[in-house]
């Protein structure tokens, strides 16, 4: 019995001294209520509303109902049943002035269905898809009483060593705000108020993924201009899109951290963006200020957050313990407090908290029986999206897709882990409810083929990198390596290839080796697994590598060695029998990589939309003097938007109805795409832009739309791009906002690097 399910228990027997007063809900209209609520607040009841606290070894449910009645909590995050979440809200129901609460958790990519890891979604190139993820996950989060999420994150990730890759969409400006706006609508529903929708808190807001050296929690070093054009964009979208708040990051930005950051928080967030919602901090990260060397202490580095716009503090005692007295000094005006308790309410109120504090929590009585209970996930839909996400990297005399035939071995660490299916930020999912690959071919296959298992090797056998893995989530196992060695393990795994007629390898990294916190400095699947590959090649059978992973990993020695690959992601609750139905054919793979594979990590940052430079590597010509490594291919293995299918298709050259443009004008773009193949099958056909010469360098292309269709066997369509002036402009060097006139080209294709091309001039 987990330990959720105990605290609930044991708050559900506690439920005869809950709330029993009575609850108006307000007759006024928004700003007059929280005028009135605020002109009656006391000091200490303000600064309680901007606390934001978890519970945990920090302070037990038992406490945090006692500070609730006091009116010293505003929210709490990581309790995720209603009946803990009831007995809070009638904690703070009890207090002087009734303030509801609200419940936050971190709701990534699924709530107890678990769909692909954020990276896998953008790879559908799906926004209907992921907008769905988003619904679902919003339902079933509210279901469990909460109101909150804090996600999605949209940080731009180009350094694949940076764990939280996996967390996010890619490393595409345009690509990751698309799917950021689709997982904020898919969230918050038609109404944030919704009893069945949840509000999204954009993170991590600002520029995380741009860490130095791909090391979490590292600084930031940028120039305004990248900031403006590449990485500031997809906050931007999420906002607009309806986010009801941001969560802080936690590296600094040209010195300043972001939690302290008064330009980012106020003249540019509040100011320039217009942003009028809540802005949390990231965990205990307002006394961090003091490690990073900007404040003394608690009381300073509590007045520098206050001041810089942070309106919550989670999980720290710096606004409680700090804020009366630096009032009180003078230090921090009550007007500035004032405002932060203002965007609280203001929430709550968004939320329908002041008209039904137990909107989403409900009554005892429509409790479930089993909050884990089988009928509350929605595994059609796990299914449906994961297999969307499926990019095939390789598919040499068309091994793929299997016959359900004959003798199958599935070997590899990860083709029988059911916690690794769930990806990193798995909520309340749970590795007992996942599908593994083994399950999903045996599913697949029935008494059709016979279907062989073998471990082969451990993730890793390197002991500072278990023992790291295991405290990545408390009071979970991650890896439990098995106790053989590694020459037994692969011995047992070319018995049972022997057998076989076909080789099905799972392997890549274990879900905690692409989490926060777990930064590599290597790519490269680990060394056990490398062994088992290469024995399992000598055998000479069909060798087909299902990968597992969140990042981009540096597959050129495996490209060479399998027959296929099929990248597969963390495919979440359904990810087995997602996996069988492409390795069977059962689903044609349509997925695009949403980021760039590297041959090695010695080429990173590698991205596609780099800028210009004077000194590029030709092609066909000798590279000294150019830009380039000596030694080795200075291309990437797998180019952003890259995949394959088991159809082929074309694509024609592009037609432009002019090949000029004025200003506020459109011009279309278009080319024909065939599905030459024998099987119907989805691409997604992609738009990319480059200005050939403009005031400063601009990338050699840009994303700028993007198409996902279907095409039966021989069946062609013209597919049509509106080209306007705002797919021009970008951020100069006075951070003006424009399209300069000039020459522009337009390229089509099926990823960034296969495009047909033709040019059209901006007057």
């Amino acid at each position: 019995m987990n330990k959720l399910y105990l605290l609930g228990l044991a708050a559900s027997l506690a439920l005869n001294t809950s709330f029993a007063g009575t609850y108006t809900p307000p007759a006024q209209g928004k700003d007059a209520f929280i005028d009135s609520l605020m002109s009656r607040m006391t000091l200490s009841e303000k600064i309680g509303q901007l606390r934001l606290i978890s519970i945990g070894p920090e302070m037990t449910l038992a406490q945090i109902q006692n500070e609730l009645a006091a009116g010293h909590i505003g929210a709490t995050f990581n309790s995720v049943v209603p009946w803990d979440n009831r007995a809070m809200q009638d904690a703070a129901l009890r207090s002087r002035l009734q303030i509801p609460m609200f419940f936050a958790y971190d709701v990534i990519h699924g709530q107890r269905t678990m769909f692909p890891i954020s990276l896998g979604l953008a790879a559908s190139w799906d926004v209907a898809a992921v907008a769905r993820v988003g619904r679902v996950a919003g339902s079933e989060a509210s279901a469990d009483s909460l109101d909150m999420t804090y996600g999605p994150m949209v940080d731009i990730a180009r350094d694949p060593r940076w764990g939280r890759t996996s967390e996010g969409f890619g490393e595409d400006t345009y690509l990751v705000s698309r799917m950021g706006e689709a997982m904020v609508h898919g969230f918050q529903g038609e109404d944030v108020s919704h009893a069945d929708s949840i509000m999204s808190i954009v993170k991590h807001f600002a520029l995380y993924g741009a860490v130095e050296g791909g090391r979490d929690y590292n600084v930031v070093d940028m120039s305004p201009q990248r900031m403006y054009n590449d990485y500031l964009p997809p906050y931007h979208a999420a906002l607009k899109a309806g986010a009801g708040g941001v969560m802080v990051a936690l590296n600094s930005i040209n010195g300043v951290p972001a939690t302290s950051n008064t330009w980012l928080m106020q003249d540019l967030l509040r100011k320039t963006w217009g942003f009028k919602g809540l802005t949390v901090s990231d965990h205990g990260a307002i006394l961090e200020l003091i490690k990073h060397g900007v404040a003394v202490d608690a009381n300073d580095a509590a007045r520098q957050a206050i001041k810089a716009g942070i309106d919550q503090s989670m999980n720290d005692q710096a606004y409680g313990v700090a804020l009366p007295a630096l009032i009180k000094a003078g230090k921090v005006p009550q007007g500035e407090v004032d405002s932060a308790v203002r965007e609280v309410l203001s929430t709550k109120w968004d939320l329908g908290l002041f008209a039904d504090p137990y909107r989403r929590i409900g009554k005892p009585e429509n409790d479930p029986a089993d909050i884990n209970a089988e009928n509350r996930l929605h595994r059609e839909a796990a299914r449906d999206v994961a297999r969307r996400t499926l990019v095939l990297l390789k598919n040499a005399n068309h091994v793929l897709p299997l016959k359900k035939q004959g003798t199958l071995a599935v070997i590899g660490p990860l083709g029988d882990s059911h916690t690794d299916m769930l990806g990193s930020w798995s909520a309340a999912g749970l590795p007992r409810q996942t599908v593994t690959l083994l399950d999903g071919i045996r599913t697949a296959v029935g008494d059709q083929a016979k279907v062989l298992y073998a471990r082969g090797a451990n993730i890793t056998d390197d002991r500072n990198s278990i023992v790291f893995l295991n405290n990545i989530i408390l009071d979970h196992t991650e890896v439990q390596p098995d106790p053989r060695t590694a020459q037994e393990m692969i011995d047992e795994a070319l018995k049972v290839a022997a057998s076989a007629d076909v080789i099905i390898a799972a392997v890549g990294e274990s879900r905690g080796m692409s989490h926060e916190s777990a930064s590599r400095t290597s790519l490269a699947i680990p060394n056990t697994q490398r062994q088992l590959i290469t024995a399992l090649r000598a055998t000479g059978k069909p060798l087909v590598l299902v990968l597992m992973n969140g990042r981009p990993l540096s597959l050129e020695r495996e490209n060479q060695q399998a027959d296929a690959l099929l990248e597969t992601w963390f495919a979440g609750t359904e990810g087995g029998n997602a996996i069988a139905d492409v390795l069977f054919g059962d689903y044609n793979p349509s997925g695009k990589l949403p980021i760039t594979f590297p041959r090695s990590v010695g080429q990173i940052p590698m991205y596609y939309n780099h800028p210009t430079i004077g000194r590029p590597v030709e092609p066909g010509k000798p590279g000294n003097y150019r830009s380039q490594y000596f030694d080795a291919d200075t291309s990437p293995l797998y180019p952003f938007g890259y995949g394959l299918s088991y159809t082929q298709f074309s694509v024609s050259g592009v037609a432009l109805s002019s090949t000029t443009l004025k200003g506020g004008g459109t011009l279309d773009a278009s080319v024909m795409v065939s599905n030459t193949g024998t099987l119907a099958g989805e691409t997604t056909v992609q738009l990319y832009l480059h200005d050939k010469t403009a005031s400063m360098a601009r990338p050699i292309k840009e994303l700028k739309g993007f198409q996902k269709i279907l095409l039966q066997p021989g069946e062609q369509r013209q597919v049509h791009f509106t080209v306007d002036e705002n797919m021009l402009k970008f951020y100069n060097q006075q951070l003006q906002h424009v399209a300069e006139p000039g020459e522009f080209d337009v390229q089509i294709g099926l990823d960034s690097q296969d495009v047909q091309q033709a040019s059209f001039n901006l007057l």
